[in-house]
């Protein structure tokens, strides 16, 4: 895909690898429609880009999906490329957990990607074309002590990637799943909060918002006919 003049939403585009990716991409010449929670988060971003809008939302709301597509139509007049980064971690054993939270990460992490692909779905296999990109992990390749339900998250999403991938083979739209290792985001600090280290901690060099950018970018511009299914990325110096 040539990304110039392309129209791609992105979830969790307020910051770390989401604005990552956004700011990627506006350098490709990409229109972006972005949202996140923070409209103040994402009116920064959106005032350093080229040709974005934004739709500030929670990612778990049913409504989202759907009125993100409307605001891709009637902006810019397409869709071609959904970018699903919007993600959360919590650390927690299950006897001690935090059960809301747990159930809210299931929410974010599966269900909103599951959601965002049956909206957008009709309307890239009408047009012939289109592109799903999920943001997942490591972790949904292996699993750890205390990150259960966070790493069966990113199994199920890896699954469903897959099968959806599967499915739409010959149809024009394409799937896939940039798996990053440590990255140093945010993403770690409901587990600093409650005094733990995050693999950005752990590891000596983590990976930067931008290296995962990277990826998202040689995906979506591999050739017609193309498709790396998925694409795993560890810092050099990742014992794990």
């Amino acid at each position: 895909m040539a990304l110039r003049d392309k129209v791609v939403i992105i979830t969790g585009a307020s910051s770390g690898i989401g604005a990552a990716i956004a700011t990627n991409l506006d350098a490709a010449g990409a229109k972006l429609v972005l949202t996140a929670r923070s409209q103040q988060k994402l009116s920064d971003l959106c005032s350093q880009l080229q040709n974005a809008v934004i739709l500030p939302g929670e990612i778990t709301d049913p409504a989202l999906p759907g009125q993100l597509l409307e605001t891709a139509i009637a902006k810019f007049g397409q869709l071609d490329a959904v970018i699903n980064n919007a993600g959360i971690m919590h650390m927690m054993s299950i006897e001690n957990a935090d059960i809301e939270a747990l159930c809210t990460m299931i929410r974010v992490n599966f269900e909103a990607v599951v959601r965002m692909s049956y909206a957008v779905l009709p309307y890239f296999k009408k047009q012939g074309s289109g592109f799903i990109v999920n943001i997942s992990s490591i972790s949904g390749l292996k699993t750890t002590p205390m990150t259960g339900v966070y790493d069966g998250t990113k199994h199920a999403l890896e699954a469903f990637t897959d099968s959806l991938r599967m499915e739409l083979a010959g149809s024009g739209v394409s799937v896939a799943t940039v798996e990053p290792g440590a990255v140093a985001t945010n993403l770690y600090d409901s587990w600093k909060d409650r005094g733990q280290q995050g693999y950005d901690e752990i590891v000596p060099h983590p990976l930067q918002s931008q290296d995962v950018a990277h990826c998202v970018r040689f995906i979506l511009e591999q050739p017609n006919g193309v498709i790396v299914p998925r694409l795993l990325v560890v810092p050099a110096t990742s014992p794990i």
